[in-house]
C-alpha cells in the first residue's frame, strides 16, 4: 500500500540501517496487533499510527524511539501488547514513552475553559519523557486533518480541546506551524461559516495581495542585488483563526484588518556579519518606505530572553498601506521556525526539580539544540517535579492540590461540610481512609457521616492551608462548645448541692485541685467528662468547708504598665506582631502595643484582644467571666505597625490640615494610613488613622498635635 511504502522510503532516507530495521519491525507488529479494528470512516486503525509517526519523523524530527513508540502505543493502549514487552523488544525509553502517552489518552478534558490550565499541567506532569508531549501534538494534529471522518459530538469535543490544551501547548513549545494548522482546523469545526468567509476573502484578495507585494519588494530587490547580498524573501500570511481573533477582539470586518501579510527578508551571511547586514537591509527599506517610529523592534542588539533575534519595522507605502517587513537571517530563522523564539517566558523558578513551565521551556531549548546524533532524553534532566496533583472528581471535574495531598484534603478543597464529615473515600474504585495520599489522575469519591466531626489527629493527614484552617476553626468552635456545656454543668453542680461558692471560686479550687491553669480547661474537663461528679462535688464541698485554701477573691493587682497580674500559666503573652500565638485584635477598641490588654474568648473566631478600657470590657466581665484571660505585651522593645486613630480639633485657619500631615509625615517620620477633615461653624474637626509602634509614639503625636497653632484638642479614639 502506498501509505506504508511512502512511510518505509522516508525513513530509510532519513535513519541509520539498524534504525530502519527497528521501525520495519514495530510497523509490521502494529499492522499485525490492530488487524480487523477501522476507523469511523472504515479505513484501518493503524493508518492513524502510521500518519502520526509520520508527522513525529517528518514534521517535528525525533527519532528511532519516538517513531517506534508511536506505532505502537494505541497497540499498548488497547492491551494488545503491554508497555513492558514493547521495552524488552525495542529498549525502555519506548517502553517509558508509551506510558505517557497512554496516561494523557486516559485523561478526558471537560470543556470549561475554567479548567484548560489545569489539564494543560496534568499532560505535561504525565510526560515523564519530554518526547512524550511532542509526539501526542503529532497525534492531534494527525486527528484534526481527519476530523470530518468523526461523528458530529466528537468533532466538535476534539476541537475545543485542541484549541484550548494543544494548541497552546503548541505555542509554548514554539512549534508555530503545528499551532497554526491546530488552531485553523479547530475553527473551521466550531466555527464554520466565520471560517469559510475569512477563507474566502483571502482568495477573493490573493490575486491583488500578490501583486502589491512584486511592485513592493521590486525596489528593495534590485538595491539588494545591485549591494551583492545573499538573501532570501519570502511573504507570510497571517492564518485564519488570527485573523478571526482580530477581528472579534477589535470588533472589524474582514477589511480593516491591514496586518494580513509580513515580508520577511532572510539574508545567508557569516555570524560575524549579521548584525551589519541586518542593518543594512533596514536601512534599504526604509530608504524606499517610511518607517513607523512606533512600530520598530530590535531584537539583534538586544535579543529577547527565549532567544529570539530580529529586525521588524512597519512601513508605509505611498498609497497609505502599511507593512510589516521582518529582517533576519537564516541563522536566526531557523531558531524562530524550530520553536525557540515562543512569545513566552518561564516566570519564577521554585526549589528542587523543574516546574511544568521551566519544563517545556527547557524542553524548547533541548530541540533547537539537539545534534543528528544526540538523541533529547540524553539531553534532558528527566527530574520533572511539579510538586502538584491532578486528581479528577466522579464527574470528571478536575482538582490541583500540593504532592502529598490526602482524601482528606481533597474533600477540603471541595467543600469545607464535606471535609468536615469525612470518613474516607473511594479511589479508583477502591476503599480508603482519609489519610490516602493521592496521585495524578486519581478519580476520589468521598464518603461521610452526619455523626463525623474532626479531630486534633486530622492535622497530621492534611497539608493544604484551607484544610488546616478549617479543621483548626472546627476545633476552636468545639473547645468553645465544650466549654460553655461545662460552665452551665458546674453551675447547676454547685447550685443543685447548695454549696456556698460562687462559680469563680469553684472554678478557681478546681484548677487548683486538678493543677490545671485555666476556667477554659476547667469547663472542658467537666464537659468531656474526664472526672466523675462525686469526686467534683468532693473537691467543691472540702473547699466550701474550708478543707482546702480558700480561692483568692480579691481583685489583682495591676503591673506598672498596666496589664493584670496572675498566675504565669493564665497570662497569655502576646508578641506584637502577633506571630507566636492565634488572636487577633479587636475593631472596637483597636488596641496597640504598651496598651493594658485582656483576651476574650469567642465562640467563632478564636481569641480576640481588647484594651481593658474598651466599651464593651464590663459587658464581657460580668457576662462571661469564664471566658476572660489575663494577657500582657511581651517585654521586648516593639517591632510590629499597629494602627491608631487620633481625632484633632481646632479652628477653621487656612493650611491647618498641611501642618498637622507635615508634622505627622515629615518630622515624626509616621504613615498616615488615612484622614478627613471637615468644617462647620469656624470649628475644623479631623480624623487621622496612623501607623504606629507603642502607645507612647501616640502620645508624643497628641502632645506634638496640641503645639500646632489653631489646634485645640488632640486625642486618640477606638477606631
Amino acid at each position: 500500500m502506498s501509505l506504508y511504502r511512502d512511510f518505509l522510503l522516508y525513513i530509510q532516507s532519513a535513519f541509520s540501517e539498524a534504525s530502519c530495521r527497528d521501525i520495519r519491525s514495530a510497523l509490521h507488529l502494529a499492522v499485525r496487533s490492530l488487524a480487523g479494528r477501522t476507523r469511523y470512516d472504515g479505513t484501518p486503525f493503524v493508518f492513524h499510527s502510521v500518519k502520526t509517526a509520520r508527522i513525529v519523523a517528518e514534521e517535528i524530527g525525533l527519532g528511532r524511539n519516538s517513531v517506534v513508540s508511536t506505532l505502537l502505543h494505541d497497540t499498548a493502549r488497547l492491551g494488545l501488547i503491554t508497555p513492558r514487552e514493547i521495552g524488552e523488544r525495542y529498549g525502555a525509553a519506548c517502553e517509558t514513552i508509551v506510558c505517557g502517552l497512554n496516561n494523557i489518552s486516559e485523561v478526558d478534558p471537560k470543556t470549561s475553559t475554567l479548567q484548560a490550565d489545569n489539564f494543560r499541567e496534568l499532560i505535561v506532569t504525565y510526560s515523564t519523557d519530554p518526547r512524550v508531549i511532542l509526539i501526542k501534538m503529532a497525534d492531534r494534529l494527525e486527528v484534526m486533518r481527519l476530523l470530518d471522518t468523526f461523528p458530529e459530538p466528537k468533532r466538535n469535543k476534539k476541537a475545543w480541546e485542541t484549541l484550548n490544551l494543544y494548541a497552546q501547548l503548541a505555542h509554548k513549545l514554539g512549534l508555530y506551524s503545528v499551532k497554526s494548522e491546530m488552531e485553523d482546523l479547530a475553527l473551521k469545526q466550531l466555527e464554520p461559516k466565520e471560517y469559510d468567509h475569512i477563507v474566502r476573502k483571502l482568495s477573493e484578495g490573493d490575486a491583488a495581495r500578490q501583486a502589491f507585494i512584486a511592485d513592493f519588494v521590486r525596489p528593495i530587490r534590485e538595491r539588494l542585488d545591485a549591494l551583492g547580498l545573499h538573501y532570501k524573501l519570502k511573504s507570510r500570511t497571517k492564518s485564519v483563526y488570527s485573523i478571526w481573533r482580530k477581528m472579534r477582539k477589535q470588533r472589524v470586518p474582514f477589511e480593516e484588518v491591514y496586518d494580513l501579510f509580513a515580508i520577511r527578508i532572510i539574508l545567508d551571511c557569516p555570524p560575524a556579519d549579521e548584525k551589519m547586514q541586518c542593518w543594512s537591509v533596514y536601512s534599504v527599506v526604509t530608504d524606499f518606505y517610511t518607517p513607523n517610529p512606533d512600530r520598530m523592534r530590535d531584537w539583534i542588539s538586544i535579543p529577547k530572553s527565549n532567544g529570539y533575534e530580529s529586525l521588524h519595522t512597519t512601513v508605509v507605502t505611498p498609497q497609505g498601506r502599511w507593512v510589516e517587513v521582518q529582517i533576519r537571517t537564516r541563522r536566526m530563522d531557523e531558531v524562530a521556525e524550530r520553536g525557540v523564539a515562543a512569545h513566552w517566558r518561564y516566570k519564577g523558578v521554585g526549589g528542587g526539580g523543574l516546574g511544568s513551565e521551566q519544563w517545556l521551556a527547557r524542553l524548547r531549548e533541548i530541540v533547537e539544540t539537539a545534534s543528528a546524533s544526540e538523541t533529547i532524553a540524553e539531553r534532558f534532566d528527566l527530574a520533572l517535579s511539579s510538586r502538584e496533583v491532578f486528581v479528577f472528581t466522579p464527574t470528571g471535574d478536575l482538582r490541583k492540590l500540593p504532592e502529598g495531598a490526602t482524601v482528606l484534603d481533597f474533600a477540603f478543597d471541595i467543600h469545607s461540610n464535606l471535609g468536615a464529615s469525612c470518613t474516607g473515600g473511594r479511589v479508583n474504585g477502591r476503599n480508603v481512609s482519609i489519610r490516602e495520599r493521592l496521585r495524578n489522575g486519581d478519580v476520589v469519591e468521598i464518603a461521610t457521616s452526619k455523626s463525623q466531626r474532626p479531630k486534633a489527629g486530622w492535622m497530621d493527614y492534611v497539608v493544604t492551608s484551607k484544610a488546616k484552617a478549617k479543621i483548626k476553626q472546627i476545633l476552636r468552635e468545639d473547645e468553645a462548645r465544650s466549654a460553655q456545656l461545662g460552665r452551665e454543668e458546674l453551675e447547676r453542680k454547685v447550685k443543685n448541692w447548695k454549696l456556698p461558692l460562687t462559680l469563680e471560686e469553684a472554678v478557681t479550687a478546681l484548677s487548683k485541685h486538678y493543677k490545671i491553669k485555666t476556667g477554659f480547661e476547667v469547663y472542658a474537663l467537666i464537659a468531656g467528662q474526664h472526672v466523675p461528679p462525686a469526686e467534683i462535688k468532693e473537691v467543691l464541698t472540702d473547699c466550701a468547708a474550708g478543707r482546702l485554701p480558700a480561692p483568692e477573691t480579691r481583685p489583682r493587682k495591676t503591673k506598672p504598665n498596666g496589664t493584670e497580674e496572675g498566675r504565669d500559666g493564665d497570662c497569655l503573652v502576646i508578641d506584637e506582631t502577633l506571630k507566636q500565638v492565634e488572636f487577633k485584635l479587636a475593631r472596637c477598641c483597636n488596641p496597640i502595643y504598651d496598651d493594658p490588654v485582656f483576651g476574650f474568648v469567642t465562640i467563632h473566631s478564636g481569641i480576640t484582644i481588647h484594651r481593658t478600657d474598651c466599651p464593651n470590657a464590663e459587658r464581657l466581665r460580668e457576662q462571661y467571666p469564664y471566658r476572660v484571660l489575663s494577657a500582657r505585651w511581651r517585654e521586648t522593645a516593639a517591632s510590629g505597625a499597629f494602627r491608631a486613630t487620633v481625632r484633632v480639633v481646632g479652628e477653621d485657619v487656612p493650611g491647618l490640615a498641611g501642618r498637622i500631615t507635615d508634622l505627622i509625615a515629615q518630622e515624626l517620620k509616621l504613615n498616615i494610613r488615612s484622614m478627613s477633615f471637615g468644617a462647620q461653624r469656624g470649628v475644623v474637626e479631623g480624623q487621622l488613622s496612623i501607623e504606629v509602634k507603642n502607645t507612647q509614639a501616640v502620645d508624643m503625636v497628641i502632645h506634638k498635635l496640641k503645639k500646632i497653632k489653631g489646634v485645640t484638642r488632640a486625642f486618640r479614639i477606638n477606631n
